[in-house]
């Protein structure tokens, strides 16, 4: 059996079992223009305020495999965020809220999409090694190193801290085509037409192989009438028959005189499909954290953002993992630059934000976004104009709730849509509820269907039930109470909320975050046992008896 590797840590066995929580929208949050800018303006994107692990269980469901590009920028680790805590410890536990994020994004990935994470040196690597765990070793992808400065820290112990990392990642690398980057001005600056080639502007390389072949070394003759062997330790790129289709289609080119060494023509109309990207990323491409501070300042001025990313990374990003249309997601969404410019590029989007950042920095960047008012990051670029709109989501609260003795009960905040979408939820059902018949509230199949009530139900009513839903489909019924056997009736599942759902979940488990605060206390290291006293025998004769030792 081939051997699978995988990182180990502490605590990795503990699994949390969340609870798929449905979503809440606060229309009052809720933001859209009020008229269409152009025929591909998008309404329904989505900016969830909650925490982002239970936001990702709630999307699981019905998002799953349907997200092209994931971008994350989660905390780096850097001792900041877990002052208190030893540094194998917060390692640990830094792995493991990863894991479980990253598995559930892995989750809502499609088939031909790839996962973006930004981090720097203090874990990327340890990241890179629970990717391949998770994603599979082979879809890892690239490690692009981001020039996020250009000035020197002369304050710096060691080194200036002048990149970040960022690791990409493909659900299925052999399904994933990245996209390439357009052309710039600047990059065709070196194509020219000195010759007036019908074909357009072209530039040259070289006709001579560094690596050298025998049968390819031979003589050429320029048209001035000069002979010609490619320079030593060198042999010509083409066979010789080659090169002379080369000169013959006017593929070569000797200089205006026709005395010069060959060079190869290659037309800019066969380049013009775009660029591999490079795995360096310059400040200059693609800005750095100074530029993104500006780009916040537009919005907020009180209150910058400590850890931006600037708008031109996110469009990189974007521009190779997505096109128009396609679905990404950022679940630690800060100040909100992957939202913006996925709108600004025409790409729906989903933002995940915990904290205040949510109200203070997401919401004013995209209603500025919408109104066509924001002029700074990549909208000249881009030519926005405005458009679009969000739904403002909060995370419902737990649906199981105890009261003041310690008993699981029903939230009494939920009302029947809540307590039916929920319920839906748990047990792995889509909510659809049917307009004409009461009992059809969500369906796994065609044929598989769940009843929602909290109300006691009869024999008789059980046996109605049972009826209308006929031999050739199943119903699911969770209610508060019925009399009866359950298993009495072939095509009915039935269980008493909230007992049957208890073990599923962690309920009324709200906080998964990253903060010190919500993490758990680690047990204090154990005390060495004082060490045992070695028994002393006392050496008897030779005729003694042994057996009064004993």
């Amino acid at each position: 059996m081939k051997q699978k590797l995988e990182l180990m840590w502490v605590g990795k066995e503990k699994r949390a079992k969340l609870e798929p929580r449905i979503l809440i929208e606060d229309p009052e949050k809720s933001y859209h223009a009020d008229k269409r800018v152009s025929d591909n303006d998008i309404f329904d994107n989505m900016l969830i305020h909650g925490d982002n692990l239970l936001a990702l269980k709630a999307l699981e469901q019905e998002y799953a495999g349907k997200v092209k590009c994931i971008y994350i920028d989660p905390p780096y680790n850097t001792g900041s965020a877990f002052l208190h805590y030893d540094d194998g410890i917060e390692h640990s536990l830094w792995l493991s809220l990863m894991r479980d994020r990253l598995e559930i994004l892995r989750h809502l990935l499609s088939e031909d999409g790839s996962i973006w994470i930004n981090l720097d040196d203090c874990e990327s690597h340890y990241c890179k090694v629970l990717c391949d765990e998770l994603f599979g070793r082979f879809n890892f992808v690239s490690n692009i190193i981001w020039q996020k400065k250009h000035t020197r820290s002369n304050d710096a112990r060691w080194f200036s801290d002048n990149h970040d990392h960022i690791l990409v990642f493909a659900k299925n690398k052999e399904a994933w085509l990245i996209n390439k980057l357009p052309r710039t001005e600047a990059q065709d600056k070196g194509y020219s037409n000195p010759d007036n080639d019908p074909r357009g502007v072209w530039a040259s390389g070289p006709c001579h192989a560094k690596t050298p072949s025998e049968s390819a070394i031979y003589p050429i003759t320029t048209p001035s009438g000069r002979e010609l062997f490619p320079p030593p330790g060198t042999s010509w790129r083409f066979s010789r028959q080659h090169f002379q289709e080369l000169i013959n289609d006017n593929r070569i080119y000797f200089g205006t005189t026709g005395n010069n060494v060959p060079r190869y023509k290659r037309f800019l109309t066969e380049v013009q499909d775009g660029l591999v990207p490079l795995t360096i990323w310059t400040n200059d491409e693609v800005g750095e954290n100074q530029e993104a501070k500006k780009e916040v300042k537009s919005f907020n001025s009180k209150d910058v953002f400590s850890t931006p990313k600037p708008e031109r990374l996110i469009e990189r990003i974007l521009t190779l993992g997505s096109n128009k249309g396609d679905l990404v997601l950022d679940s630690f969404l800060g100040s909100g630059t992957t939202a913006a410019v996925a709108h600004k590029m025409g790409r729906r989007w989903i933002g995940i934000e915990l904290g205040e950042h949510c109200d203070t920095h997401c919401v004013p960047r995209l209603k500025k976004v919408i109104d066509g008012e924001d002029a700074g990051g990549i909208t000249k670029s881009a030519n926005w104009r405005g458009g679009g709109g969000f739904r403002y989501y909060n995370l419902a609260p737990s649906l199981v709730k105890f009261d003041e003795w310690g008993n699981p009960v029903i939230n009494k905040d939920f009302n029947e849509s809540m307590l039916v979408r929920a319920l839906c939820k748990v047990e792995g059902f889509n909510f659809d509820p049917s307009p004409d018949v009461y009992w059809k509230q969500g369906k796994s199949t065609e044929s598989d269907f769940i009843y929602v009530t909290t109300q006691h139900l009869t024999a008789q009513m059980l046996q109605k039930l049972s009826d209308d839903v006929g031999e050739s489909c199943t119903l699911l019924i969770c209610c508060g109470s019925f009399d009866g056997k359950k298993d009495s009736y072939g095509n009915l599942t039935i269980k008493k909320i909230p007992k049957a759902i208890l073990k599923k979940c962690e309920w009324n488990h709200d906080d998964y975050s990253l903060e010190i605060k919500n993490l758990p206390m680690s047990a204090p290291d154990p005390q060495p046992s004082p060490a045992p006293r070695k028994k002393s025998f006392k050496k008897l004769p030779p005729d003694s008896n042994q057996l009064d030792l004993f």
